[in-house]
């Protein structure tokens, strides 16, 4: 079990990474090359929405990324508008841009493909794949209510 529990660990890693490197290539053969494929995760993670940027952190998975140095070169490039809120002039709503939205698009469309080619190639499971992931994010995140818990009755005791 431990073994299955360790390459767990370390495939869920590698997918990613690996899901990093499909996004460069396609960017490559879309000839974009003023963004990078963390960038277009930062990007499709925002979608057709205004959110803020500490909203946008909690969506995605930002592999060794500094997502206030990826919005800024963003919306350098043109990828993303940056709206300051109404409420506090110290924050900002971010949105994409018309170019932002094109190339949205055409990842989404390169998405709706490599799930077609699955499909065609029996590629199955992944509603069960998802759901076991889920129930180990669950178990994580319970583990580490309990650590915060020991920790702060420990502290009380002392």
């Amino acid at each position: 079990m431990k073994g299955y529990y360790l390459e767990t660990i370390s495939l869920i890693e590698r997918l990613h990474r690996q899901f990093l490197e499909v996004i460069k290539c396609e960017l490559d053969s879309m000839k974009v090359d003023d963004i990078n494929n963390v960038q277009v995760l930062v990007l499709y993670n925002l979608g057709g929405e205004q959110i803020s940027i500490g909203e946008l952190t909690t969506r995605g998975c930002y592999l060794g990324s500094n997502v206030s140095y990826n919005l800024k070169k963003m919306v350098q490039y043109g990828y993303i508008d940056q709206i300051t809120s109404k409420h506090d002039k110290r924050s900002y709503i971010i949105k994409l841009s018309t170019k932002g939205m094109s190339l949205y698009k055409k990842i989404d469309a390169a998405l709706d493909k490599h799930i077609a080619i699955m499909e065609k190639e029996g590629v199955s499971g992944m509603k069960e794949f998802v759901e076991k992931l889920r129930e180990i994010e669950v178990f994580w995140s319970g583990l580490s209510v309990q650590r915060l818990r020991f920790d702060t009755a420990q502290k009380r005791t002392k």
